[in-house]
């Protein structure tokens, strides 16, 4: 029995620890290279990652919920023989290579060579996984690169042609039976009653826990036994009919319910209520306490805000849609693009502050701007940004909004999507209310923040009238710039939220 330990991989960006969501696997279950064992959040994203090795499980190291570091055991697989059949041969990519050495042993055919040796009866072009997690991967099948030609076995000295045939027969002959060991194993764990399931999507396995389906009883229809939508969807079963209501005498029940193993839930001395459960701050909302703590820290931050009149701007919205409703940008993006123009004449306010070595500090500017915008997921509240966003239109920004949008709600954002932003604008109009004081997102020094567009009395040319009105609100770092700066930036954005035909007409 062969029994190999893959650890938490290096997630990238300088990540060092990884929270477990749960495990896809259960021990005993039989598992192929590449295929997703664990679904771990970092502070950027949730990924799932794979497994190196074939084999079964014979270990699952942590617990759902806890933080593991990188490097720490994450998963134990016996590779040896199992029922009789060969597990496939070389227990993951370069036989049982770590991550890190494959990655290298991929880049380098002289690390590939000084790897190790290559297992009996594989090529010397073998290539990695393919298998890629945020920031971290394998080289894989079509990549680019020089490959080596496979060796022949060399014949003994002195050996003659027959002897030599003989060699190649033999040799032929150990290829197909270990190519047959390969598919006798691979046919194994397709009928073995515990395989894990075989599930690539994400989507899929969230469809299948948001519906309540155990996703092991799931029977693929695509290549292999892979588990799609549709078998989600046609194993989903039908609702559950609701529980009777409780006769009127019923007494009433607890506002915090007791623990799973009955135990009775814990008074809090301050307050003399029960604890109803305890969550830790890990994963996005670590982080997301982090930089605002550090924000509250070390900037200190002015605010200054304005109600603007949107009715002309909502109005172009509207134009823009009838005449081309798939291309038309939304309110954000025409926003956005309102804000890079007077981000390009108010320059300051996307810088950021570096300390020195001497503890003096310095203004950094950056030719161009990374626009982040503020997303709220069911992981948290994250700040995807558009690359270079001063040099797209106001329909490539609003492209760029909805793709980051998706990414980030779905949990595949890459890190780099992530951060980088040198500033940020922020809608919470969408959550229906009308202003805020918003925190800056360190290390940048300025916020834009967006309320929402609602009818109120305006006064127009001296009579009172019903208009679409917004307010803007923008907090900044009093260390890189005054209150001048600050409102004439702001009082530029509002003056083309009200007039933007004048303004799109400059731009």
């Amino acid at each position: 029995m062969t029994v190999k330990t893959f650890t938490l991989p290096d997630l990238g960006e300088g990540l060092t620890e990884a929270e477990l969501l749960g495990w896809l696997v259960q021990v005993g279950d039989t598992v192929a290279v590449d295929q997703p064992i664990a679904e771990v959040e970092t502070a950027k994203s949730a990924v799932e990652v794979p497994c190196p090795f074939a084999g079964t499980v014979q270990e699952l190291h942590g617990a759902s919920g806890q933080t593991l570091d990188v490097g720490a055991p994450l998963i134990s697989v016996n590779t040896g023989d199992t029922a009789g059949t060969p597990a496939p041969q070389g227990g993951g990519p370069r036989g049982g290579q770590s991550y890190r050495e494959e990655e290298r042993a991929g880049a380098d055919p002289r690390s590939a060579a000084e790897a190790g040796t290559v297992a009996a009866g594989t090529s010397d072009d073998a290539e990695g996984s393919g298998s890629v997690l945020i920031g971290y991967g394998t080289p894989a099948a079509g990549s680019a690169g020089r490959r080596r030609r496979p060796k022949r076995a060399a014949a003994p000295a002195g050996a003659s042609g027959p002897v030599a045939d003989g060699l190649g027969d033999r040799l032929t002959q150990q290829l197909a039976g270990q190519a047959a060991a390969s598919g006798a194993a691979h046919d194994a764990m397709a009928s073995a009653p515990r395989l894990a399931p075989t599930v690539v999507s994400p989507i899929v396995r969230k469809l299948a826990k948001d519906r309540g389906i155990d996703i092991s009883t799931v029977r693929g229809s695509g290549p292999g036994g892979l588990i799609l939508r549709r078998d989600v969807v046609a194993a989903t079963a039908p609702e559950p009919e609701p529980a009777p209501a409780p006769p009127a005498a019923a007494a009433p029940q607890p506002l915090a319910a007791e623990p799973a193993d009955g135990a009775p839930s814990a008074t809090d001395p301050r307050t003399g209520l029960g604890v109803a459960g305890r969550v830790p701050v890990s994963g996005v909302r670590k982080v997301i306490a982090q930089a605002m703590s550090r924000s509250r820290t070390e900037i200190p931050e002015a605010t200054v805000w304005v109600d603007v009149d949107a009715t002309k701007l909502v109005e172009l919205r509207a134009a823009l849609k009838a005449q081309d409703p798939a291309t038309a940008p939304g309110l954000m993006a025409l926003i956005a693009r309102f804000v890079l123009a007077g981000l390009a004449r108010h320059p300051e306010l996307a810088t950021r502050i570096e300390t020195r070595e001497d503890g003096s500090q310095e203004i950094v500017r950056f030719e161009g701007v990374n626009l982040g915008f503020a997303a709220q997921t069911d992981r948290g509240l994250v700040v995807p940004n558009i690359r270079n966003a001063h040099a797209l239109s106001a329909r490539g920004l609003d492209a760029e909004l909805r793709r980051l949008t998706e990414l980030a709600r779905s949990g595949k954002a890459s890190p780099a999507e992530l951060s980088g932003s040198t500033f940020t604008l922020n809608n919470y109009g969408v959550f229906g209310t009308d202003g805020a004081a918003a925190i800056i997102n360190h290390p940048e020094v300025a916020i834009l923040g967006v309320g929402r567009i609602i009818d109120r009395p305006w006064v127009v040319d001296g009579q009172l009238a019903v208009r679409k009105v917004t307010q803007l609100s923008l907090a900044f770092d009093h260390r890189v710039c005054d209150g001048g700066t600050a409102g004439g930036f702001l009082r530029m954005v509002a003056d083309a939220v009200e007039n933007p035909m004048s303004v799109l007409a400059d731009l």
